[in-house]
């Protein structure tokens, strides 16, 4: 895999990471809809424990996913300041390719 392929690769997780971080998210604000429609007339106890629970244990995968997200977004970044040129050798070089 050369430094353009590997670059390209990370970028692709980046998107993954985002992707997941905001279906987290997504999930965070449906529990919450679900938990004050129960407040709002239901009150069932047993919705009101588990919901909490999930709630708590979503909120904590959420913080996770954005530690990673950050993390190797930071780590993306850095491999692409160190091989910038070779990375960008490798485009062009792709492209006049491309071109013939």
């Amino acid at each position: 895999m050369d430094k353009a392929q590997k670059f390209e690769l990370m970028n692709k997780i980046v998107r993954e990471l985002e992707d997941l971080q905001n279906s987290q998210t997504a999930l965070i604000t449906k529990i919450g809809q679900i938990e004050v429609d129960n407040m709002n007339g239901l009150n069932d106890k047993y919705l009101e424990t588990n919901l909490g629970d999930m709630h708590s244990k979503v909120a904590e995968n959420v913080d996770a996913v954005t530690e990673i997200f950050a993390h190797f977004e930071r780590q993306r970044d850095e491999y692409a300041a160190q091989n910038g040129a070779a990375i960008a050798a490798i485009e062009a070089a792709a492209a006049i390719e491309a071109v013939k």
